[in-house]
């Protein structure tokens, strides 16, 4: 039998773990198997006790345990690919404020619904998507395909750093990225 392994986020500094914490060790979380963390679940970006969990934290027949979906993932994509992770490493998922525990059949299908109906959005989407391109093509427009426009004065770039201004000062002063500087002079010095 494998272990609980316990996963907790919130998404400020300013919030407590606290309740999270109590229900995972409630629910036979020990404390050297918790993975917790403060940081935004709109990316995976910065979940470095996620990543770290995922990577080096789960053996195969553990179970991962959160208290809700939202905690371990805020986005279907996301969520799918999580999954697909605990489910090649032969780990479960249960979530304790939901029903979703995919060592029991009923659990499974539910988690697998979920899935599934991320997947149709996904879908939809990508339908939508290209009768717009379609319907764009069709009446000659091709310009939806060409990219944003470019933002950069070059003129004032040029005047600027003729004027011995740093690109730093030169985005500063135009109100743009200066990598966006640095990348147009670049581009100045290859031609």
């Amino acid at each position: 039998m494998g272990e609980l392994i316990g996963y907790a986020r919130v998404s400020t500094r300013g919030q407590s773990l606290d309740v999270q914490i109590a229900a995972l060790t409630g629910a036979g979380v020990q404390p050297n198997h918790m993975y917790a963390e403060k940081a935004s679940g709109r990316k995976r970006d910065g979940r470095d006790q996620l990543e770290d969990m995922l990577a080096r934290g789960i053996r195969r027949g553990d179970t991962v345990v959160c208290t809700r979906l939202d905690r371990l993932a805020r986005s279907t994509r996301d969520l799918l690919h999580i999954a697909e992770t605990l489910e090649d490493k032969g780990v479960h998922l249960r979530v304790l404020e939901q029903p979703i525990d995919t060592s029991t059949a009923a659990g499974k299908l539910f988690f697998t619904m979920l899935g599934a109906f991320g997947e149709f959005e996904a879908s939809i989407r990508a339908e939508r998507q290209r009768e717009g391109i379609d319907a764009a093509l069709a009446k000659g427009d091709a310009s939806p395909f060409k990219g944003r426009p470019a933002t950069i004065d070059g003129e004032n770039i040029a005047r600027l750093r003729n004027d011995g201004l740093t690109p730093t000062k030169i985005a500063a002063k135009l109100g743009v990225a200066r990598s966006s500087v640095y990348r147009y002079l670049n581009q100045q010095v290859q031609t």
